[in-house]
């Protein structure tokens, strides 16, 4: 019995570790169009590193896109396959605390389609 509740201790916290959202500021959502140039369909997030072109006075930069997890996108209409490299993608999120090129993504616009992702 005793092991069962220390596996389940250390789940739950392996659980609280990953969904570390507090490193994101959610008090600056903003959106960010670009091209994806990498793309991640794994467990336990789908990612993308989108390349935004320069406009007024902003440089061309990078993010590195935290998607949801790979079911919850199949759910949502983004399976396996849907984002591919070269694709224009809009990205509404919030930037993260410290990583300066890292976003976690509230939702993406994709082929003029909306997907909300949390």
């Amino acid at each position: 019995m005793k092991k069962t509740w220390l596996a389940a201790i250390v789940l739950l916290g392996l659980a609280l570790a990953h969904h570390g959202w507090s490193s994101y500021d959610t008090s600056r959502e903003f959106q960010t169009t670009g091209t994806i140039t990498e793309v991640t369909f794994e467990f336990p997030h789908a990612t993308i590193w989108i390349e935004v072109p320069p406009t007024g006075l902003m440089m061309q930069r990078k993010w590195y896109v935290v998607l949801a997890p790979p079911s919850r996108m199949e759910a949502r209409g983004l399976p396996n396959g849907s984002l591919k490299v070269g694709a224009r993608v809009t990205v509404v999120g919030y930037p993260h605390r410290t990583e300066r090129e890292e976003m976690r993504a509230e939702r993406i616009i994709v082929d003029g389609k909306t997907i909300e992702l949390r």
